[in-house]
Order: structure tokens, then C-alpha cells, then sequence
């Protein structure tokens, strides 16, 4: 069966000549990033220009916080992944980004939105207990590196206040 290669697996390719040349490693994906562009293995295509930017604007939207009545550092902007439907009746994935101040009147897309956050959360979570298990499976020498995937007391503490009888932390 053949199958065309994934943007993920031409980049991955990408990463494997750098190291096939001898580049330095371990290393940062920007040096990588300046040795593809410098050897003609990467190139933006015009069309690319749209996401890319598309990109950059969700990251700076992802980094926007404010600070809330209660002196807390809110994340302002929250995305939600909806699926709509076209004029031609099919159905597109597409990603819309909700202010918590200004969309208040849309709660159930912002409560959408938090809960589609935590999922993601549980994933990374998910994904860490594998590797770790792999690690201690297959890979470490010593002892197995324990890790707990409650955070109910992280959170207590990371609420507390940093600041005891006129001394900050």
C-alpha cells in the first residue's frame, strides 16, 4: 500500500539530514530551522505565507493575559474547535478564538472551550505516563522515576498567597 508522506514526516526527514551531516546535536529546532533554509531543504511557499501568519497571530492571541478584579493573571482569549457547516452543505473544522471579557454572553462556547483546554491537558498528561513508563521500562538504569498525575494539591498550594507577615516570596 503506498501513502503520501505527512508535513510532519518531510519535516522529520528534515531533521534526520541535518543530523546525518554531522550539525551539532542535541540542539534547538532554530539552528536546525537555519541549516534547512541555508541548504535549499526547506522553502515557505507562497500559499504557506497565510498559515503561517494565521499561526503567529493564535500564538500572540494565546499569550495575551490580563489581570482580573481579584488580582489574578487571566488568559484572555480562549480558542474553541467547532465544526461548521459550508453553503454546499459539507463541513469544515475550524478554530474561533472567544474574549472572556468582551464574548461574555457566550458561555457555552467559553465553558466549550475550557473543557476542550482540560482535554488537551489530560492528553499531554496521558502522553508524559507513556513515555515515562517506556523510560522506566526500557531505558532506565536506576530506579523508576515516579510521577504523580494529581494535581489537586499543586493547585492548592499555587493558590496560596506568596506574600507571609510582610515577607515576599
Amino acid at each position: 500500500m503506498r501513502f503520501n508522506k505527512t508535513k510532519a514526516q518531510y519535516r522529520q526527514e528534515i531533521v534526520a539530514k541535518y543530523r546525518a551531516a554531522g550539525e551539532t546535536w542535541p540542539t534547538d529546532s532554530k539552528t536546525i530551522a537555519s541549516w534547512a533554509v541555508r541548504n535549499k531543504q526547506w522553502e515557505m511557499p507562497r500559499r504557506d505565507a497565510i498559515n503561517v501568519c494565521a499561526k503567529e497571530l493564535s500564538e500572540a492571541m494565546r499569550e495575551e493575559y490580563f489581570f482580573d478584579p481579584q488580582d489574578r493573571r487571566v488568559r484572555k482569549k480562549h480558542c474553541l474547535r467547532k465544526r461548521e457547516e459550508l453553503a454546499d452543505g459539507t463541513h469544515k473544522q475550524m478554530v474561533i478564538w472567544l474574549d472572556i471579557e468582551d464574548d461574555a454572553d457566550r458561555r457555552d462556547d467559553i465553558e466549550e472551550a475550557f473543557q476542550q483546554r482540560r482535554t488537551m491537558v489530560l492528553t499531554d498528561c496521558r502522553h508524559l505516563k507513556t513515555d515515562l513508563d517506556s523510560y522506566n521500562d526500557n531505558g532506565n538504569p536506576g530506579l523508576p522515576i515516579q510521577m504523580i498525575f494529581d494535581f489537586t494539591e499543586d493547585l492548592t498550594e499555587s493558590e496560596q498567597p506568596i506574600e507571609y507577615e510582610g515577607i515576599t516570596a
